[in-house]
């Protein structure tokens, strides 16, 4: 246990712990890493990105799950099967200002957050649950078949500051679901495990503010003698109180020590955690929203489920508010595929590699949907999408088939990515403007 112990530690906070010494001492990683190089650097923060730089939770899932049965867009064809239960009646709700349909569930969602929920109809091609990498591969249109996840997380570290680039992963189900950086996979790293390292009553956390103490009195002397007074400034600015340490660990210990299980709501609370302590840019859970629904009497498992999942993304989003973080954190889903939504869906779905929803809820979006659907090889698929307003249908300047990268490359557009390097690194596909605020 010990050994486990100190290798998620290492994994999370690096050689040394650096990443803790960071967090108790609010000064960058990298500062701490080289401090007599920094000094002579200058020590600023390395970004070549807009100030739009975002921290990701991505919900991703290789069940092809039925999200693509209850969201805006779905509702505008009466041969559509959707579920009976009361629970998931057709609701109006408003996305910028513009009247849409869905399940009841997604309008239970405060209006400032529909304001920058953002769902996106797209085409994934594949109807096989493992090759969820390689729809997070963009299905071959990433540069060296990076996963999306991976291509954010290096455009995102160096502005955020964060101890790793890696992506971190505490919600997978499956192997088909693990995230890889460069083509080297990464390991998953359960609420439960976090939890167990990080608040026993030796664990990381407890040590914070003696951790600061003496960080800081071993960088005095360089500080004392070799700083400008713009380097010190600098410094003092980012310098975190020992009452904000305080803070800082009771805050993490008292959310980390609620976590009981490995379900979503505790995922979320890793992945809070992990941003909050600046581990990684990235972090993927996972929401169940129907499952693998081949047989499901009366869509009842997808009910509630959807229910459920609705109710996940909202709690998270409340929680981002409540530690003032809503305006730094985009949520973002990527399924392998949807399901099919003919009439004859009455006792569960089918896999549709035609059409699959993703969503995308943050600072950086503008409520809408994006896309639509037509009928398509015996069932619904996605329609071909124009950039500029967002609308489905044909003469789209993005095809179907395309539209999955066009997402890829409207997410690093989002966070303030440069149109050459998201050129670059996604070759199909156009940014689609009107999803960004």
């Amino acid at each position: 246990m010990i050994s486990r112990r100190n290798i998620l530690m290492s994994t999370l906070f690096g050689t040394g712990y650096i990443g803790l010494r960071a967090l108790a001492t609010g000064l960058p990683a990298s500062f701490l890493l080289n401090p007599r190089k920094a000094f002579a650097d200058n020590p600023t923060p390395a970004c070549g990105m807009s100030d739009k730089a975002q921290y990701i939770i991505l919900h991703t899932s290789g069940q092809g799950d039925p999200i693509n049965a209850s969201v805006p867009g779905t509702y505008t064809d009466s041969q559509i099967a959707h579920s009976l239960d009361p629970s998931m009646a057709p609701t109006s709700l408003t996305l910028s200002g513009r009247q849409y349909t869905a399940a009841a569930p997604w309008a239970t969602l405060p209006q400032n957050v529909l304001d920058r929920t953002c769902f996106f109809h797209l085409m994934t091609s594949t109807p096989v649950h493992p090759k969820e990498p390689d729809v997070l591969k963009l299905m071959g249109a990433t540069a060296q078949s990076e996963m999306l996840p991976s291509i954010l997380a290096k455009q995102l570290a160096p502005c955020l500051g964060t101890l790793q680039t890696q992506p971190i992963t505490v919600g997978a189900t499956t192997p088909s679901e693990a995230l890889s950086y460069s083509g080297g996979a990464l390991p998953i790293i359960p609420a439960l495990a976090l939890r167990a390292t990080l608040t026993n009553p030796t664990g990381a956390l407890t040590t914070l503010q003696p951790l600061r103490d003496q960080t800081l009195a071993q960088i005095y002397d360089l500080y004392k003698n070799g700083a400008s007074p713009a380097q010190k400034a600098y410094i003092d600015s980012l310098v975190t109180s020992q009452s904000q340490v305080r803070g800082i660990k009771q805050n993490l210990l008292d959310s980390l020590s609620s976590i009981k299980d490995n379900s979503p709501a505790s995922q979320v609370t890793a992945a809070l955690a992990l941003i909050q302590m600046k581990v990684t840019p990235v972090v993927a859970i996972h929401i169940p929203f129907g499952g693998d629904n081949h047989h499901d009497a009366g869509l009842a498992n997808e009910t509630a489920q959807t229910v459920s999942g609705v109710a996940t993304i909202a709690s998270l989003l409340s929680q981002l508010q409540t530690i003032d973080l809503a305006d730094q954190v985009t949520f973002m889903s990527l399924n392998v595929f949807g399901r099919t939504l003919g009439p004859s869906n009455t006792d569960g779905r089918q896999h549709n590699e035609n059409h699959q929803v993703s969503i995308a809820i943050g600072k950086p979006f503008r409520g809408g949907v994006i896309g639509g659907i037509a009928p398509f090889a015996n069932d619904y698929g996605a329609l071909a999408i124009d950039s500029k307003s967002g609308a489905g249908g044909p003469g789209g300047d993005i095809a179907a088939p395309n539209s999955l990268a066009a997402f890829g490359k409207t997410m690093l557009a989002a966070v303030g990515t440069d149109a050459p390097v998201i050129s670059s690194m996604i070759s199909a596909g156009t940014v689609i403007t009107a999803a960004l605020s």
